[in-house]
């Protein structure tokens, strides 16, 4: 068959729900349309659905004749997706729907994130609902909102809800690995009163832009040791005002807390006898790091553009020896992998990622995201941070905590899924711990009895532009997630004495 678009993939029931998805705008806070879609879905295939009071969706449908005694199976992911694109694209995520097409053995979109995380999760749920013929035990969907901007849906979930045994958490991007466990998160978020001052007669505006650094996500990728931005801003600036008098008006870098710095745009007043110097010295820059990033970074652009026509303009900047200590305290800022776990020396233990710096007219606001499954090295890295910026007289939230996940290494769904997938494909799965937040550390404080594995095809770039699926995994996945739930054993009976 001849394939033009995704709805020609296979399988097509995914497909057609995940095309569907990309029609409907979703960034985080703004998933009422998925919401409807959902509820549509259940009503026409006649299943039990509600919403909670947070927002989630719960979808039940019965087992399959001769199945009802086995071990209940929730199939959960989450509704929202990213929200980031290419810097000049014109895109509203509130408004505009992702525009996705197939490029080789990848389906991608035209320069914004595609939203496979967890828009394919959610379709191979619906793809299991509306299936007639599919064998399976009893089936519950829990479709969590807002997991992208503080899992809020997770944590919103009330015990009791649902009546499942074992939950499939379908949001994780690489292909035969089974992830067993996660790290725990919080956010530390720093607010800093600014006073500012008159710009010295003779300056110039002028834009600082960051931009062509690989981003990505601020857990999955951070032991890639990838440049970010606001660090890159930060050592031009240190650099510059050792030699020149320049001046900064207004930060903006960074967008999301759980995505790696992209680009970043400054504000900066100078004299125009300097320009040239400056941006030599950017260019020196520019090349000193790439060296430094090598076989990380393809692209590290430092540039000056003309902001005297901007409305933007700002006539204020911030005193001089204010911002050399602002400055030197982002310096100083913990930022990348901090340990990793002794017994798995290829997964980051803990870590943190100076995610944004924005500034107005009073203040400026940062976000740092911290990542540990050790709870009190996640506790002890924020509050270094937050003590950081104390010292500079800034009112700093640890905000946003939520719990990693405790593998068990001997659960009886783990040794189903390892069986199903050495029968499916020949070969042992991987099991792994994932450096990320996973919705599943927060639902196991809630449903502690729960055996919980999370899986899903390869996803490349997520939370970036460069988002990709790859199309023959969707396929395996879609494979594997039938044969486990055709094979879901009945549950076993307690002896009683």
């Amino acid at each position: 068959m001849f394939v033009t678009t995704i709805r020609d993939l296979q399988p097509k029931a995914i497909w057609n729900y995940f095309a569907d998805l990309c029609e409907i705008p979703r960034p985080s806070y703004h998933e009422q349309g998925v919401v409807d879609y959902l509820m549509a879905f259940a009503k026409q295939n006649h299943l039990e659905a509600e919403i909670d009071d947070t927002g989630n969706v719960i979808i039940r449908k019965k087992a399959s004749v001769g199945m009802e005694d086995c071990y209940g199976i929730i199939l959960q992911g989450h509704m929202d997706m990213v929200a980031q694109k290419s810097k000049d694209l014109n895109h509203d995520f509130e408004e505009d729907p992702i525009n996705a097409y197939i490029e080789g053995d990848w389906v991608t979109a035209k320069g914004t994130t595609l939203g496979s995380d967890n828009g394919i999760g959610v379709a191979a749920a619906l793809a299991v609902l509306s299936a007639d013929e599919l064998q399976h035990p009893p089936l519950e969907a829990l479709f969590t909102v807002n997991e992208e901007r503080g899992m809020s849906g997770a944590l919103g979930l009330k015990a009791g809800y649902l009546k499942g045994d074992w939950l499939l958490n379908l949001d994780t991007e690489e292909d035969g690995e089974l992830y067993v466990g996660c790290a725990g998160g919080v956010d530390v978020v720093v607010s800093l009163p600014v006073t500012y001052e008159v710009v010295p007669e003779g300056m110039v505006p002028y834009q600082l832009v960051i931009s062509g650094l690989k981003g990505g996500h601020s857990g999955v990728d951070i032991h890639l040791g990838r440049a970010n931005a606001n660090l890159v801003t930060n050592e031009f600036l240190v650099a510059a005002l050792a030699k020149f008098d320049v001046r900064v008006a207004q930060f903006d870098g960074g967008s999301l807390r759980n995505a790696l710095p992209r680009d970043a745009s400054t504000l900066v007043w100078l004299f125009p006898d300097n320009l040239g110097d400056l941006r030599n010295l950017s260019q020196n820059l520019s090349t000193k790091l790439l060296q430094q990033f090598s076989g990380k970074e393809q692209q590290i652009n430092i540039e000056w553009v003309d902001a005297s026509a901007s409305s933007n303009n700002s006539p204020k900047v911030l005193p001089k020896i204010w911002l050399n200590q602002f400055l030197n305290t982002i310096a100083s800022c913990p930022n990348g992998v901090k340990s990793w776990i002794k017994e798995l020396p290829d997964v980051v233990q803990t870590s943190s990622n100076l995610a944004r710096i924005v500034s107005n007219d009073a203040i400026i606001e940062m976000e740092i995201s911290v990542r540990s499954s050790v709870e009190e090295e996640k506790n002890e890295l924020a509050h270094e941070i937050e003590q950081l910026f104390l010292a500079l007289d800034a009112k700093v939230s640890v905000c946003n905590s939520y719990p990693g996940w405790k593998p068990d290494m001997n659960s009886g769904l783990l040794q189903l899924m390892k069986q199903q997938y050495q029968n499916l494909f020949g070969k042992e799965a991987g099991v792994k711990v994932i450096h990320a937040g996973l919705e599943c550390g927060v639902l196991g404080a809630t449903y502690p009895h729960w055996q919980m594995i999370s899986f899903g095809p390869t996803i490349m770039g997520a939370h970036s532009p460069d988002e990709s699926v790859r199309i023959v995994d969707v396929e395996k996945m879609w494979r594997y997630l039938v044969a486990v739930l055709e094979n879901t054993p009945a549950r076993k009976v307690q002896s009683s004495d």
